[in-house]
């Protein structure tokens, strides 16, 4: 295909990428760790881990899971936040041969079962403050192996062991719980099975590119979560194309390596956990903040020391600058402002270059694709409305319901090829015919416009946009209009049942002005958008459902919640 969004291609980005440079995800991790041993990798409650550490632990806890007998490929449940036990537990999983199966920490005990049963997880490494939801379903699933994580366990015997104490007794974060132990499953404290595992050897594993690594589960914000098989080959071609993107962005430091990235959102979903491995491969260092939710405390960490690359969603990017403590973060060195997982809107994107003076960078990407899709020009001054150019050797075409090409500027569904795109949907036959077009690409279930530079503009998911007296109305369009509505935070808009126009628009505001009404939101909207694009109900909320990701759940709403 015509791949004229090269055009567009900033000057020293390559079109390409080769993941065949590694011989595995496993020997790009390992190669990192020898080459920047003394160089600091994390800092959590300022307590640091070096390359050198997190080696050292992942080759004893990897030694410790081989010396449990599971087999090749095996399935390995991580449930665990932004601490440094998530990142010296996915490499030893990598390390040992078996495969990453990361888990929301806050999922209910349905969620939990269905992800462990489908997955076919036999081990699980899990923080305390989560095993109650773990002890409610675990004998409905495979897993035998249970390594009990508690906060402190890498933070220092003294400190660590504080923290501890502290989140047990005085937080009391850790709901009581009693894991069975029958048909042969134990439970082992995490600090216990590295120490065991200190004594092991770590065997090499014959892992290749085509190996699976990762099980990513979806957010399920449009139906039942589902496993896409993420290989080895397509989390080194991520790794290598954010880095081919991202580094012009960054060149005022000199040397990548000095970067420090804010790791605020969940490692467990795959923006972030695609950003750490960047990390890793640049040899840089991550700021883990295991609680972005505590803004003054975020805060606070921010104001520690300079901060270079920011990645975030649009509501985490709008809670931050509502936070009375905002300004006194020195924004001086941030190079960039990545935004992805949901739609960034306009009105956000204004004030936050109004005051930090750093844009905010707009790009696309899924579960499926491990996050790399497209993305805006990292050193753009200016807010585009669109998701950005194809990433190196990625294509986008934007296709019909038969799967043809439409013309340029025409709308349609984004579809994707590249080596960063899954497999298919693990155990997932039928899902997977449906997923891809006769020519390989992946159908995306988003609506999107490619212009003549190879710029695509998100219209809206398929099963998210309103009928209206048979007018199409897409709900990221209204979305963005009415955050630039002055008071406005942030809002969303659904489609109702109505008798005379099929369906009828309702949005759902958060304001900072308390005087803001409905009628001045509906008379903003009269001026901005065209009559059947004005929403019939307007309703004020203190807040808005969000996944733990920050993706607005317009389906809750719909649902009455």
């Amino acid at each position: 295909m015509d791949k004229h969004w090269l055009k567009s291609y900033p000057e020293g980005v390559p079109h390409d990428v080769r993941p065949e440079q590694y011989s595995s995800l496993t020997q790009l991790l390992e190669e990192s760790f020898r080459k920047n041993a003394s160089r600091p990798f994390s800092v959590c409650m300022e307590r640091w881990m070096s390359y050198g550490q997190l080696d050292n632990l992942s080759a004893a806890l990897g030694a410790w899971l081989q010396s449990q007998g599971l087999e090749p490929g095996a399935r390995v449940a991580i449930m665990l936040p932004n601490i440094p036990q998530f990142a010296v537990t996915m490499s030893a999983v990598l390390r040992a041969g078996y495969t990453c199966v990361n888990v929301n920490p806050l999922y209910t005990a349905r969620e939990l079962e269905h992800q462990l049963k489908d997955s076919g997880a036999t081990t699980i490494v899990i923080l305390e403050n989560f095993a109650k939801t773990l002890e409610e379903v675990i004998d409905r699933t495979a897993v035998k192996n249970v390594v009990m994580a508690s906060m402190g366990d890498l933070l220092g015997f003294m400190y660590g062991t504080w923290i501890t104490f502290a989140v047990r007794h005085l937080a009391k974060m850790v709901p009581a719980f009693k894991i069975p132990l029958t048909n042969g499953r134990k439970v082992t404290p995490f600090n216990r099975a590295v120490a065991e595992g200190t004594a092991m050897q770590l065997r090499p594993s014959p892992q290749t590119l085509d190996s699976i690594a990762f099980l990513q589960y979806t957010g399920g914000t449009t139906g039942l979560s589902k496993g896409a098989v993420l290989t080895h080959r397509n989390i080194v071609s991520a790794i290598l194309q954010a880095e081919a993107w991202f580094s012009p962005a960054l060149k005022r430091l000199g040397d990548v390596s000095k970067t420090n990235s804010i790791a605020a959102l969940p490692l467990y979903h795959i923006f972030a956990l695609t950003l750490c491995l960047l990390a890793i491969r640049w040899g840089s260092h991550l700021t883990l903040i295991p609680n972005p939710r505590d803004f003054g405390k975020f805060i606070e960490v921010l104001k520690k020391r300079p901060f270079h690359l920011l990645p975030a969603v649009n509501t985490l990017f709008n809670a931050l600058m509502q936070h009375p403590q905002f300004k006194s973060i020195d924004f001086s060195q941030l190079c960039l402002s990545q935004a992805g997982g949901m739609a960034a809107s306009e009105g956000t994107a204004r004030q936050w270059q109004h005051l930090t003076g750093c844009p905010m960078v707009e790009g696309w990407g899924m579960s499926e694709t491990c996050a790399i899709g497209t993305n805006n020009i990292v050193t753009s001054k200016d807010f585009t409305g669109t998701i950005g150019l194809p990433l190196p050797g990625i294509e986008i075409a934007i296709k019909d319901d038969e799967g043809l090409d439409v013309a340029i500027g025409q709308p349609g569904e984004i579809c994707i090829k590249g080596p960063n795109v899954m497999l298919g949907y693990y155990n997932q036959p039928a899902e997977n015919e449906s997923a891809f077009t006769p020519d390989r690409f992946m159908r995306t279930g988003d609506i999107g416009i490619m212009d003549f530079q190879g710029y695509t503009k998100i219209v809206d998911r398929k099963k998210d946009m309103i009928l209206v007296s048979g007018f199409n109305v897409f709900p990221n369009e209204l979305e963005n209009v009415i955050s630039l509505c002055p008071g406005v935070v942030e809002c969303a808009a659904i489609g109702i049942p109505d008798e005379k126009q099929g369906e009828a628009i309702k949005v759902f505001v958060v304001k900072n002005d308390p005087t803001l009404s409905e009628d001045d939101v509906a008379k903003y909207c009269r001026q901005n958008l065209t009559g059947y694009k004005v929403p019939k109900y307007i309703e004020f909320r203190d807040d808005l459902p969000k996944t733990n990701v920050g993706k607005i759940l317009r389906r809750e709403l719909r649902s009455g919640k």
